[in-house]
């Protein structure tokens, strides 16, 4: 940020007080002639108040830009503050949305879970079943096979 510059008021104080000595002053070198010693003080005073006029234009401008810039940063953080606060809504929706899905979403595992669960019980009767009638085909088949032998 650019530097704090003086109060405009203090620079209005002493164009008031330099107006004053230079309208006292003008007065009195209005009587008396410019090489006088008073006529010198005059002019110096005149010098003087020409300074502070320049000096106060000066602090004004200063100030100008520095309120300027002031109601520049203002207005920026004026504008973030109400993006992050919109982007704060938006997240929480986002979070709320995803909290919702990751429910959803557990229950559907559990499901599939029981559901694999059913279907390795019901794998694991059927491959008992085929091995108990697998050992009764073999069985079977070796006394077939006996008794065909036993024809021929």
């Amino acid at each position: 940020p650019p530097p704090h510059p003086q109060s405009p008021t203090k620079a209005m104080a002493r164009r008031i007080v330099v107006s004053l000595f230079a309208a006292v002053a003008g007065r009195a070198l209005a009587s008396d002639e410019g090489d006088s010693p008073i006529g010198k003080v005059l002019s110096m005073i005149s010098d003087l108040q020409a300074k502070v006029v320049k000096e106060g234009e000066i602090a004004q401008k200063e100030y100008a830009e520095f309120a300027e810039w002031c109601e520049d940063r203002a207005r920026d953080l004026s504008h973030e503050i109400k993006t992050g606060k919109a982007e704060v809504e938006s997240l929480k929706a986002t979070i709320d949305e995803q909290t919702s899905s990751v429910a959803s979403l557990t229950t559907r595992v559990e499901e599939l879970a029981g559901s694999i669960a059913a279907n390795d019980a019901d794998l694991k009767a059927a491959k008992e079943v085929r091995e108990k009638e697998n050992r009764d085909f073999a069985v079977e088949e070796k006394e077939l096979v006996e008794t065909i032998d036993m024809i021929s």
